[in-house]
């Protein structure tokens, strides 16, 4: 762990009894002493405290911002108006998936939350193509908590009043607690909730805020990954990556109406030829959501095949879902046998489970949206 880069809340985990693992060059919690299935229970019924201060959070300043992003970004940014965030895609001349983040108009300045082991890359990628006048700036100053869950509006509306009325993908300036924060209606869960952007100096008294509540759990990075799956969401590096285009992906949701094929400033980011070639036509293969017939869990580089063996993909997320009771995956299969309706199994040491597609996530997503 000496190594590894620490969070403003090192100490607090430590404290708390969190097992630390090494995760995207930092140390950090997977779990604390209540386990992974426990925690991930108390987010869906009460409310989570997550330290995900790791992300880069990127401010980006200038004349012309909104602009100058749609040329990096196959959303659209010039509509977005102050004080609302949106999902977001950065993509390479291929068309193929160098990240997915967020970004925020905070009227005078943009605000990008990036992946952890991305931002780096990320910061120098959109340094090399952003115009020189467009500063940007790491906030290797601030951290980043993430409070998800049914009860995480209750909590909030007690030390932030007014924040109860912000709906998904609002971000507002606030003070929690007397803390200065930035918040954004978001988050990783499929929850409501909200995450919180505040100086690393005053994190822990940020995070002690809200540990106080009785509503509030700590939750590590084991629930975290079981949460999003079930509520369908990608993780990158995993479900997304350099070889997956927002079609492949099955991302096309996130591509803005006015930035498709047919839309009014369709193209202009970088692959874009690619990706609205592949809107038409498709890709050769496309990721799904797989219901598991038994308990055996089916993990991450799970083979898919047809009844004879033949592969027709990979399964590149894959474990057990609390909420539901049973196991939960996704991964990608081959476009033909999409096509034709094949049987499916995921072959588990030599023997075939049997996997269905499924249409829609494994839990409701409850985003509060008025």
């Amino acid at each position: 762990m000496t190594e590894l880069q620490k969070t403003p809340l090192f100490q607090l985990h430590q404290e708390l009894g969190a097992k630390m693992v090494p995760f995207a060059g930092y140390a950090m919690p997977v779990q604390y002493s209540d386990g992974v299935l426990k925690e991930h229970l108390a987010t869906r019924e009460s409310a989570g405290l997550f330290d995900v201060s790791h992300m880069g959070q990127i401010r980006v300043t200038g004349d012309g911002i909104a602009e100058a992003l749609e040329t990096v970004l196959p959303q659209d940014v010039i509509s977005l108006p102050p004080n609302r965030q949106r999902y977001g895609l950065l993509t390479n001349e291929h068309g193929g998936i160098l990240d997915d983040l967020m970004f925020a108009n905070c009227g005078d300045h943009f605000m990008l939350v990036v992946n952890a082991a991305c931002k780096s890359d990320d910061f120098a990628w959109l340094r090399e193509r952003l115009p020189e006048h467009i500063q940007l700036r790491m906030l290797n100053d601030r951290a980043l908590l993430a409070l998800q869950g049914p009860l995480a509006r209750t909590v909030m509306s007690r030390l932030a009043p007014g924040t109860e009325t912000m709906v998904f993908m609002d971000t507002a300036d606030v003070a929690i607690a007397g803390i200065d924060c930035w918040v954004s209606c978001s988050g990783y869960t499929g929850e409501d909730g909200y995450e919180i952007s505040v100086s690393a100096d005053q994190a822990e008294a940020l995070a002690r805020a809200l540990l106080d509540c009785p509503e509030v759990s700590p939750i590590g990075l084991g629930a975290r990954d079981s949460l999003r799956l079930e509520a369908g969401l990608c993780l990158y590096g995993h479900d997304i990556d350099e070889e997956k285009t927002p079609v492949t992906g099955n991302l096309k949701w996130a591509i803005s109406k006015a930035r498709r094929p047919d839309g009014e400033r369709s193209g202009g980011y970088p692959g874009a030829a690619v990706v609205n070639a592949q809107w038409a036509e498709g890709g050769n293969q496309k990721r799904v959501l797989l219901d598991i017939e038994g308990r055996a869990p089916v993990r991450e580089g799970a083979i898919i095949v047809n009844a004879d063996g033949n592969e027709l993909g990979i399964v590149t997320s894959g474990g057990f879902g609390p909420s539901v009771g049973r196991p939960v995956a996704m991964g990608y299969v081959s476009s033909q046998a999409l096509e034709e309706g094949l049987a499916l199994f995921a072959r588990v040491r030599k023997k075939l489970i049997p996997i269905h597609l499924r249409a829609q996530p494994f839990v409701e997503q409850r985003y509060f949206r008025g």
